[in-house]
């Protein structure tokens, strides 16, 4: 009987093909560095960064996985729902005094119109639309590169920008906010 069990669980293995991902590295990577900013301390701004990476990678990644279109738009759907499900539940541990900025706009009116009032901004939210949109565009701009250099890719290139960028904007939002 457990032999039975055993062959039919390796012919189950042996019938998975390969799942063909967005990058399951940078899903990985974008995950780990999310944790280890959070271990260390560092902003909400730039832990949104790497969560707002990690949810648009994972919804490319699952989008992936699903080969036939049911529904119009449905990769940006899912990656749009995947960022969502993410980062709306993580709000609430990122909205206290220190991970929101007031910006004082002041244009035409009296304060309390449109255009005169302060405005709060979630930075950890400012953060995950960053990371997510840096994560979206790396691909074009790696196919850019590429084109630039008649077809010769750098080696890990794919990795090496996403992981630069989202370094870049990391820093850029520590030491802004």
């Amino acid at each position: 009987m457990r032999m039975k069990r055993l062959i039919g669980a390796s012919g189950l293995l042996l019938g998975i093909q390969t799942v063909r991902a967005h990058c399951p590295l940078c899903t990985l990577g974008a995950a780990a560095a999310a944790g280890g900013a959070a271990y260390f301390g560092v902003k909400s701004a730039v832990i949104g960064v790497f969560i707002g990476a990690f949810a648009v990678s994972t919804g490319w990644w699952v989008s992936r996985l699903i080969k036939k279109q049911y529904i119009p738009y449905q990769l940006p759907a899912l990656i749009l729902f995947s960022f969502i499900a993410t980062i709306l539940p993580m709000l609430p541990m990122f909205s206290g005094p220190h991970d929101v900025y007031g910006w004082y706009v002041s244009l035409a009116g009296s304060y309390g119109s449109f255009l005169n009032r302060t405005y709060i901004i979630n930075l950890f939210l400012v953060g995950s639309l960053l990371g997510g949109s840096v994560v979206s565009v790396t691909p074009w701009l790696s196919k850019k590169i590429t084109e630039a250099r008649q077809g010769k890719m750098i080696p890990y290139q794919g990795i090496l920008l996403t992981f630069g960028l989202l370094l870049l904007a990391g820093l850029v939002l520590q030491f802004t906010f």
